[in-house]
């Protein structure tokens, strides 16, 4: 890979990469370290990248990649034993936003990211990318690794679990 091609990936890509990997952790210490594991990988792996998909997603799902390695190795850390980390169950708790970015969030959006911490992992992935990155079915469902069908799915149950919650939050006064 030579640099011009790494510098224009970078340069079109790296803060809706960066953006991607805060949503997904909650952390933006965290995520400018998975930056640099990203990007290591983009340098890896880009001579096997065919082309068959965007630049856009084949970059996210290296992302993905990095953000699910991040949750094992830091699963597997809290529980100081190998646990099979399950993906589609776990839930991605993270330490959330820093007490000035969240005075500067409307209170709906701040409602919305308490609550979807609280999602499995693959209702999360597609709420941030359909949502956050603005991706498509078609898109998100080649990010991932899925089909359109696994992605529309878990889109429905996404949104059934944040109105849920989002109304439980709003009748217990917002707390």
């Amino acid at each position: 890979m030579d640099d011009s091609v790494f510098h224009r990936l970078y340069e079109h890509y790296h803060q809706d990469v960066f953006n991607f990997l805060t949503y997904l952790t909650g952390d933006r210490n965290q995520s400018e370290d998975l930056m640099h594991e990203v990007y290591v990988r983009v340098l890896r792996a880009y001579a096997g990248f065919e082309g068959k998909s965007s630049e856009k997603t084949w970059l996210f799902s290296i992302a993905k990649n990095v953000a699910i390695d991040h949750f094992r190795k830091k699963s597997v850390r809290q529980k100081h034993q190998f646990d099979q980390f399950d993906w589609e169950q776990s839930e991605l708790i993270s330490s959330g936003c820093t007490p000035d970015e969240i005075l500067s969030l409307n209170e709906e959006m701040r409602q919305l990211l308490q609550v979807l911490d609280t999602c499995t992992g693959d209702q999360k992935m597609v709420i941030v990318l359909r949502y956050f990155q603005e991706l498509s079915i078609a898109e998100t469902a080649e990010t991932l690794g899925w089909t359109e069908g696994k992605v529309k799915t878990t889109q429905h149950r996404a949104i059934k679990t944040l109105q849920k919650k989002l109304n439980t939050l709003s009748a217990e006064g917002g707390r």
